[in-house]
């Protein structure tokens, strides 16, 4: 027996969408809703000489309504009508004023497919002190207030492997570039 999609019907629409869908999974119909969200780009510079990632903190809606502050983690955005490294290499310079000049591609990740649509595109990047050509700080117009700073690698992998790292994308970086340049941590 084959799942399928029997129906989907718009509940609302805005930043993102909330779609009631009509199932059919195992022989058994039934409804459920997602959230249909534009995918994602996310990407961890760091500066393989220091040793040291550039990350952002920055105020997360849904962080905040459950009653957290901001926290670390890896420079990403909306991947719309763009190619993910496009949106790689804007996001680092309007959050942290960092040129990139070469992407490596990580993985494309669904980061909750029971309940999103939204896909990740992870990449890492080195970068050097002279590619920090702006001022970085995210968009005013997006209502951005971006906090950019360097962390030494190290100190970011402690945080890491204690359970004090919040995000899931920062992560999942993390774990890959210290598995393709251990020597850096």
């Amino acid at each position: 027996m084959t799942d399928t999609v029997l129906a989907s019907r718009p509940l609302y629409k805005g930043w993102l969408s909330l779609i009631m869908l009509r199932l059919r999974l195992g022989g058994i119909e039934c409804e459920r809703a997602i959230v249909d969200h534009v995918s994602g780009t996310t990407v961890l510079a760091y500066d393989p000489d220091r040793r040291v990632a550039m990350t952002v903190r920055q105020t997360r809606d849904a962080v905040l309504y459950l009653g957290q502050a901001s926290f670390t983690e890896a420079i990403a955005g909306a991947t719309e009508s763009e190619a993910p490294a496009d949106t790689a290499y804007r996001e680092a310079f309007e959050e942290t004023g960092l040129r990139l000049h070469h992407l490596e591609p990580v993985a494309q990740v669904w980061m909750t497919p029971s309940s999103t649509t939204e896909r990740v595109h992870l990449f890492l990047a080195e970068y050097r002190l002279e590619d920090r050509i702006g001022t970085g700080g995210g968009m005013v117009d997006e209502l951005e207030t971006i906090d950019a700073r360097e962390e030494a690698l190290a100190t970011l992998w402690a945080d890491a492997t204690s359970g004090r790292m919040a995000d899931a994308k920062l992560f999942m970086l993390l774990q890959a570039l210290r598995l393709r340049r251990p020597d850096l941590f």
